[in-house]
């Protein structure tokens, strides 16, 4: 792991490990902090460094998991406590970039020096925050004339496997008229990424985007911090002023990997097994995005659904937190019809206010036919 990605001070006090059960590391810490970021010396058997986030604590025991491979940890393995923090690289050298879950290059070709930003960032202030006032055409007709977006909205596309999630996304980012695009990749097949690069994406597309990705292999923590490594990048440019779109794919399997965490560290499982942290932690995932002062984070949020029904827990919590949704039909993909947007289940609750009454007439009275 870079050394380049800490910053702040590494103290002496240290531990060491105690077991290792699953994904959890125990260690021997007195007065760890939950969130606190530690540095494995020497954990990955190669001499070198693995950083691990305190999850939990279990009277002198704390919990951690790590970022990154932990092949190679054992009850030798030094854990160093400071007041580091991680810092990720943001601004125009990131665009056109593949990066990992800690904002390392890994298409490679090395990274630019340049500015950081820290990956916990404070939330906008709630009255700082601009309403959404204009509309954020994403050239896809179906959305655009009937669930039309407003720059800063939230948007969930709900769809079940082979609905073409992938291709929707892919026409936004090239066709939308964001200034900058962020997308997230989370728990893909390592073989999808560098699909959705070249065949997908294209040059035109990648050149514009920054694509942040943690396949299905990589460990939860790692999963986890991926979608929140693409909001910071995101979150800079809107600071900047920009208009970006946050493209997030999925947030079913952000979820997964939060209740991998969860479930590892003893909170009781509740909705299918998905303890109540997860359902903590989403609604501070979506809050993140929207209208900050001068730019906006326009952001879609895919959710895997079974069967084209919106009936499983993380879509319910998914729905009830966002600005609006598109729901993608299987039969619709089956008869050969991309995008297989279905309109009259699909809702863009700020719509009325961001098109004119003509539009909005246009659009109810098609509805209706």
């Amino acid at each position: 792991m870079s050394q380049a990605i800490l910053h702040g001070r590494i103290h002496h006090r240290s531990g060491r490990i105690a077991r290792i059960s699953g994904p959890l590391i125990h260690a021997r810490l007195e007065d760890a902090r939950i969130g606190e970021l530690c540095v494995l010396r020497g954990g990955n058997g190669r001499g070198g460094q693995v950083i691990a986030e305190v999850i939990g604590i279990n009277g002198s025991e704390a919990l951690l998991s790590a970022i990154g491979d932990t092949q190679g940890l054992s009850t030798a393995t030094e854990v160093v406590r400071g007041t580091v923090d991680i810092h990720i690289p943001v601004g125009d050298r990131v665009i056109g970039r593949v990066l990992d879950a800690l904002g390392q290059p890994i298409d490679g070709r090395p990274l630019d020096p340049g500015e950081s930003a820290p990956l916990r960032n404070a939330m906008p202030d709630l009255m700082s925050r601009r309403m959404i006032e204009r509309p954020l055409p994403v050239g896809v007709h179906a959305i655009d004339a009937f669930l039309t977006c407003g720059e800063g909205q939230r948007l969930g596309i709900f769809g079940s496997a082979g609905t073409g999630k992938s291709s929707l996304m892919a026409s936004i980012v090239k066709e939308s008229r964001a200034d900058i695009v962020v997308v997230a990749l989370i728990g893909e097949r390592g073989r999808e990424v560098r699909e959705f690069v070249e065949l997908q994406l294209g040059d035109h597309g990648v050149q514009r985007s920054v694509l942040v990705c943690a396949t299905a292999d990589r460990a939860p923590l790692e999963r986890v911090k991926a979608g929140q490594v693409a909001t910071t990048i995101a979150e800079h440019f809107r600071d900047r002023g920009e208009r970006v779109l946050l493209l997030f794919d999925s947030v079913t399997r952000y979820a997964r990997a939060l209740r991998e965490i969860g479930l590892a560290r003893g909170e009781p499982p509740a909705r299918q097994g998905f303890p109540p942290s997860v359902f903590a932690s989403l609604p501070e995932l979506f809050e993140r995005a929207g209208c900050g002062e001068r730019g906006s984070i326009t952001a879609f949020y895919t959710v895997l659904v079974e069967d084209d029904e919106v009936a499983d827990p993380i879509a319910e919590e998914v729905r009830s937190l966002l600005d609006g949704h598109i729901v993608l039909s299987r039969k619709l993909a089956a008869q050969g019809q991309y995008p297989s947007i279905d309109v009259l289940e699909s809702t863009s609750r700020v719509m009325n206010r961001i098109v004119s009454e003509d539009h909005d007439g246009a659009a109810r009275f098609l509805r209706q036919l």
